[in-house]
This record gives C-alpha cells, sequence and structure tokens, in this order.
C-alpha cells in the first residue's frame, strides 16, 4: 500500500530469497559451507530443510547469517542509493529490533503490529508450518513488547482493511513531510 502511494520499498526478506534461489549469489557459499543436502535439484536453497537446521542449532544460524548478511546489506545499500529520487524509502528488515543492523541507514522505526495469536495463525498459514515450528521462531525473536518498544511509530494490522489502508495514508502524509522537511534542511 505503501508503494501504491509513491514511496520506495526495499525489503531484505525479498533480497534475501533473490540470493538464495537458483545462481543466486549466495548459493555457493551456502553449498559450501552447509553441502549439497541444503541446496535443491533446482540449485537454490532448500528453505525448509535450512529452516529446521538452524533453528535446531544457533551455531549453524550464525552461519548462514554470516553469509547471507553482509550480502543483504550490500544489496539494500545499493538499492537505497538507485532509490534516492523517491519521496522516501521504506526498508523492510524483518529482525531489525533482533540484529541492531542497519539503524546507521534509517531515521525511524515502524513496526507492523499484530496480537501474538493472529502473528502465529498468519506464520502457520504463510508458510505452512505447524504450530510448534512457528512458536519455536517466535521463541528466537524479540518479543512483541521489545519490537514496540523501539518502535517510533506503530500500524496495527489485525486484519481490518480498510483501516490499514487509511493508517498507511496518514503515515504516507507525515513521511512525506518529514522528508520534504529534511530536504530542507539539506539544502
Amino acid at each position: 500500500m505503501f508503494a501504491d502511494l509513491g514511496a520506495a520499498i526495499i525489503d531484505t526478506d525479498q533480497i534475501s530469497r533473490a540470493l538464495t534461489q537458483a545462481g543466486g549469489a549466495a548459493v555457493a557459499a551456502i553449498r559450501s559451507e552447509f553441502g549439497d543436502d541444503m541446496i535443491k535439484s533446482d540449485g537454490s536453497l532448500d528453505r525448509v530443510r535450512m529452516r529446521a537446521y538452524v533453528f535446531a542449532q544457533a551455531d549453524a544460524r550464525r552461519r548462514l547469517e554470516a553469509i547471507l548478511h553482509p550480502m543483504i546489506r550490500a544489496e539494500a545499500e545499493r538499492r537505497l542509493m538507485a532509490e534516492a529520487s523517491a519521496p522516501y524509502v521504506l526498508l523492510v528488515v524483518p529482525l531489525l529490533v533482533e540484529t541492531g543492523a542497519y539503524r546507521n541507514l534509517i531515521d525511524r522505526v515502524l513496526v507492523v503490529d499484530c496480537d501474538e495469536a493472529t502473528q502465529l495463525r498468519r506464520i502457520v498459514s504463510r508458510d505452512g508450518l505447524s504450530e510448534a515450528d512457528a512458536r519455536a521462531i517466535m521463541a528466537v525473536q524479540v518479543t512483541r513488547q521489545q519490537r514496540l518498544a523501539a518502535a517510533d511509530d506503530v500500524l496495527p494490522n489485525a486484519g481490518e482493511l480498510e483501516r490499514l489502508r487509511s493508517d498507511i495514508g496518514a503515515l504516507h502524509q507525515k513521511y512525506q513531510k518529514m522528508a520534504r522537511a529534511a530536504a530542507e534542511n539539506i539544502a
């Protein structure tokens, strides 16, 4: 919805998926570190197998992050420079609060929020995971309260589409105004 209003969107999860698809820049390093079992026959990362492996072993997760995170950040920074003419840019970082990364690239933190039961239901539905697997993923993330404490802005996403659209419109206006003021201060 922000993109429909003219904001540029850089999604680090989409960057990660591009890096791990067949022919992606991270595949060779992942294969070298974790073996052929983690790569599907089409040459892409076996995300299901890797997810199970890294959530069972914290060291494996750190090794995977050591491969992916620098590549994701470099691509995000490249895209930020390419989007310099946009009114403002939303840099989507799913684990921003957990990692503390990207803080030097952002001015504000927007948290899209819903209650934990809704979050659990959405993870199960979106990723096809069992409830237990979804809970395990949620357990290694910061709590909802920690995310909200880190937020400059909160976007409630309880499922009411018209309310969400209205809230996004208000935030869009706010962000455009802030971007204009920042540009005037630079000039």
